[in-house]
């Protein structure tokens, strides 16, 4: 009898977790959907907008009406830029800014308040890429991507913030990485500079909601966006390049950079927490999380396949146009290799 008393308890307990677990899942969607907002007339700021990613976000965004303004270092890439957008009829303005530059930063808020009146959104996408095992990367390198990646975000925050806070209203995105959240292989300088991303803009998205300000952390995986030509490469800097280039353009483990931008615009229109892009990135995250072992032997297994380091005298940096090779450019790069003068990274 009190065998038959517990299957009838655990009969009666299931049906209630599943009407639960659907309740949550069904009052999820509808906060979700009350969240949604409309870019037409905002002002969206774009850290890294001249070329790659940046561009393409800047294209979705545009087709939806905001009010560009484009930030980069670049004053050529970003006259190209506003070039490739003005003639669909983007409302787009372009401010030359080193985000490593604290000073540079607020300056360039003040002159976007001032032209546009208000900052909406701000896309932290600047970044910069540097391949080569550990023992070809110097202490320069490490502090270029911390201060690309986390202090420059962070100068950004700070000073568009308080606008923001006046209105209680705002999104901000962050764009982190995959290897931002699992460390990659030859790509530890990046790692480094991406994982203190990841922790700052979760940590805002937290500190921020009682002001109304939605953050979101984006983890994008491998993406066809053109910037390999532009990535940077140290030790044997062909074969570095090869692998590098050969990977993201393998279009069964990467995206194209307009699918990632629509999914980041669509997770800042309803201000989701986190957008991981692409399905293997996120099974990585996965069996990172679960079976950490399991990570920890793949990253091993493939930095010992990865090519070896050179003498300290091979330290020189070298761009992917700098590093081409029978590999690469080759068949296996043309999906990326494509997308260069598309994304101004000629």
């Amino acid at each position: 009898m009190r065998t038959t008393d517990r299957g009838t308890a655990r009969g009666g307990i299931i049906p209630f977790l599943a009407a639960g677990a659907a309740g949550v899942a069904l009052a999820c969607a509808i906060s979700r959907r009350l969240r949604r907002i409309d870019f037409q007339g905002l002002s969206v700021v774009i850290t890294g907008g001249s070329r790659g990613l940046g561009l393409e976000i800047a294209r979705h965004f545009a087709a939806e009406g905001a009010k560009l303004t484009l930030l980069a270092r670049d004053p050529d890439e970003l006259d190209r830029a506003t070039d490739q957008l003005r003639p669909s009829g983007a409302d787009v303005v372009a401010i030359a800014c080193d985000v490593r530059n604290r000073q540079a930063v607020e300056e360039a808020v003040g002159a976007i308040i001032e032209k546009r009146g208000a900052i909406d959104v701000l896309i932290n996408n600047a970044g910069v890429i540097e391949v080569a095992p550990f023992e070809n990367l110097d202490l320069d390198d490490f502090q270029e991507s911390v201060d690309t990646h986390a202090w420059g975000p962070l100068h950004l925050i700070r000073a568009v913030v308080p606008h923001l806070k006046g209105r209680k209203t705002g999104r901000i995105v962050n764009i982190s990485s995959i290897g931002g959240i699992v460390a990659v292989p030859h790509l530890l300088a990046y790692s480094m500079g991406k994982f203190a991303l990841t922790g700052l803009s979760d940590g805002f998205r937290a500190e921020l909601a009682k002001d109304g300000i939605r953050v979101t952390t984006v983890i994008p995986g491998l993406m066809r966006t053109g910037s390999h030509v532009n990535a940077f490469f140290k030790g044997q800097h062909r074969k570095e390049f090869a692998w590098f280039a050969i990977s993201g353009a393998n279009p069964l483990v990467s995206t194209s950079a307009s699918r990632a931008a629509r999914r980041i615009v669509d997770a800042c229109r309803f201000g989701d927490p986190r957008l991981i892009i692409t399905f293997p990135a996120y099974l990585l995250h996965l069996v990172n999380a679960l079976f950490p072992g399991i990570t920890a032997f793949g990253t091993s297994l493939a930095a010992r396949l990865l090519p070896a380091p050179v003498p300290p005298g091979g330290n020189s940096l070298h761009t992917g146009k700098e590093s081409s090779s029978a590999a690469a450019p080759s068949f296996l790069t043309k999906p990326s290799d494509k997308v260069i003068a598309l994304n101004n990274e000629q």
